[in-house]
């Protein structure tokens, strides 16, 4: 560690050397002394600093996501966030992991080569126990996992790829798929022992229960984007990105919503006794409405517009006149709270 020195000790130095006490030749050896640092040749560092904050980024969008997606299903409260981001051997990460646990290989086209999304058992069994209608506890047991509990977290699997894509899209448009579930951390032997991955460890808490979820991804399939991995790319990418994405998904979720429609040619109140007796051919006076008045034409509970009634082959329709209201004004939440199904 290097000392600094105070404004005092300084002075006191150069009074030093001034008067002979301390010749400046032993000063310029401390200064030139170098400074080392240990390398290890068996574990040799592949990415920088500001990759792994970069890589720490993206996957904290992605926690976010799968924190959304997993509660939505589970119906229940599920915190993810990124614990650390590391590098390592991948012999280290296959020790590091539990043994029988949830291994799911990933290929992750259009990349080369595959990666791993390991799941502790507590989590895999706490989500498998809320799915079958349990509370979500923790089962204490170590056991592979049966058929169907294998086709249920199958299903987890895939909707966590989904948000990975949409995490890893400022960088790359990756289309990760699910290859094949392992239980055993022997059989799933993606790169030799030696090589280096980067690995992103979620920490996941459903409940009670609390695990942890790792993402091994070895350098060998992140290499060709490597130079990607770079603070100003990332937040450069999320600039253009983001805004045309969010448009469009929000386009998506609109397009879905049924809003009422109106067009009012007028009003009146009338007492249930007489609305009761009303019967065909009788005619109703609206009260205020002149035949030459046009008519409102109301979208959910604003009024937007002016328009006339007609006929547009063997449908009633009516033409816009005037607009009331700015469209790109209107509060959303205000026009689907009476419209939405």
């Amino acid at each position: 560690m290097t000392e600094v020195l105070s404004q005092d000790e300084i002075d006191q130095l150069l009074t030093a050397i001034s008067t002979g006490d301390i010749e400046s030749e032993e000063v310029t050896k401390v200064t030139d002394q170098k400074k080392i640092k240990i390398y290890d040749f068996k574990r040799p560092d592949k990415f920088s600093k500001e990759q792994i904050r970069t890589v720490s980024s993206m996957h904290e969008s992605f926690a976010r996501l799968t924190t959304t997606s997993l509660s939505a299903q589970l119906r229940t409260l599920i915190q993810v966030h990124v614990a650390s981001v590391d590098q390592l051997t991948y012999e280290e990460f296959i020790r590091s992991i539990p043994n029988p646990t949830t291994l799911a290989v990933i290929n992750m086209d259009p990349l080369k080569g595959s990666a791993i999304l390991e799941i502790d058992p507590a989590v895999t069994f706490s989500i498998i126990d809320r799915l079958f209608g349990g509370p979500g506890e923790g089962v204490k047991v170590t056991r592979d996992l049966t058929e169907i509990e294998m086709s249920v977290m199958e299903g987890i699997i895939v909707r966590i790829l989904g948000n990975m894509r949409e995490a890893w899209s400022s960088v790359i448009d990756l289309r990760p798929r699910l290859g094949q579930i392992e239980v055993n951390p022997q059989f799933a032997q993606i790169v030799p022992p030696t090589e280096m991955v980067v690995l992103v460890t979620l920490e996941t808490k459903l409940g009670e229960v609390e695990g942890m979820m790792n993402f091994c991804i070895p350098y060998l399939t992140i290499e060709p984007i490597i130079s990607k991995l770079s603070a100003q790319y990332w937040y450069s990418s999320v600039r253009r990105g983001g805004t045309t994405e969010n448009l469009n998904t929000i386009r998506d979720r609109l397009a879905g919503i049924t809003v009422n429609m109106v067009a009012e040619i007028g009003k009146i109140n009338l007492p249930m006794r007489e609305v009761a007796s009303l019967k065909p051919g009788d005619i109703v006076r609206l009260s205020n409405t002149n035949i030459e008045d046009p008519l409102v034409f109301t979208i959910g509970n604003r009024k937007k517009f002016h328009c006339r009634p007609g006929l547009m082959g063997n449908r009633v329709a009516v033409q816009i006149t005037k607009v009331l209201e700015d469209l790109q004004q209107v509060d959303f939440e205000e026009l689907t709270d009476e419209g939405e199904d």
